[in-house]
């Protein structure tokens, strides 16, 4: 593992898909003329609506979204996430799916997202990801790279659990994704201090590209796209407007974090 610099994207994305893979396009190419070598897009990036038009969408979304991250790793020579998608699956749903692709456009590793926003907030909004949405089935993959460490994959939701994220580090993750679209309500309280969590209790980086704005109808994002380091430290914050959230990953940060606080080391329930 080198040192590298890594983005995490920040988007208003609408339910349009042309649209908004003419936002991803500029902001992959600002981060990679800022020297980007990882570059992370939000949950939803290339199509955020209501489930009904999602499912009518969903394979034109599909097939345009890989086609557009392969081109766009390929173009910009970077290690691109696209950090959920829609896939269709049968019977009326979908997977929510995070792909990682490689500088020569080859699909490096690939989740479905396991745990699903079923949700009655408090402001009065119900969110149910489960009426359009199959969750996975599986742990979430580790793409070990030389270069760039561990990289460890979860998707939005998945940040409320802990036990995900052990099994990363107990898999050997560095530097963990966490792509999102976290609710403006929700996201006040609970994204920067679960996002903090995750990356103290399992020493780790964690990259945290997300949402931002009004998108449909009275969807509201929080923004806040993050860099975290393996001490909790906030490195990068791309507050509340499209945009990016860049800083340098370092290898020496997480060997000294590492042996400083061994805690995954000194673990009595596995």
């Amino acid at each position: 593992m080198k040192s590298y610099v890594a983005a995490a994207v920040q988007m208003t994305s609408l339910p349009d898909l042309h649209s908004n893979l003419g936002q991803a396009e500029e902001l992959i190419d600002l981060a990679a003329r800022q020297g980007a070598e990882l570059v992370a897009l939000p949950e939803n990036f290339s199509f955020l609506g209501d489930d009904r038009t999602k499912l009518e969408q969903a394979e034109t979304i599909h097939q345009a979204t890989e086609k557009f991250l392969k081109t766009m790793a390929q173009r910009f020579q970077i290690t691109l996430l696209g950090g959920g998608f829609p896939i269709p699956v049968g019977n009326g749903k979908v997977y929510n799916t995070a792909l990682l692709v490689g500088p020569g456009g080859e699909e490096l590793a690939r989740y479905e997202k396991v745990h699903l926003f079923d949700v009655n907030l408090p402001d009065g909004i119900t969110y149910l990801e489960s009426g359009s949405v199959l969750a996975g089935s599986r742990v979430p993959p580790i793409y070990p790279s030389k270069e760039l460490g561990n990289l460890g994959l979860s998707v939005c939701y998945d940040v409320r659990f802990p036990e995900l994220y052990r099994q990363l580090s107990q898999m050997g993750a560095e530097v963990i994704f966490v792509p999102a679209a976290f609710t403006a309500y929700t996201g006040k309280d609970h994204w920067q201090v679960l996002l903090q969590a995750r990356a103290i209790e399992n020493t780790c980086y964690v990259i945290a590209p997300a949402q931002t704005g009004h998108h449909y109808g009275v969807r509201h994002t929080h923004g806040h796209a993050m860099i975290i380091d393996p001490w909790g430290v906030v490195l990068a914050d791309a507050g509340d407007k499209p945009g990016l959230a860049i800083a340098t990953i370092e290898p020496g940060r997480l060997e000294q974090v590492r042996r400083q606080m061994p805690s995954l080391h000194h673990r009595v329930f596995i």
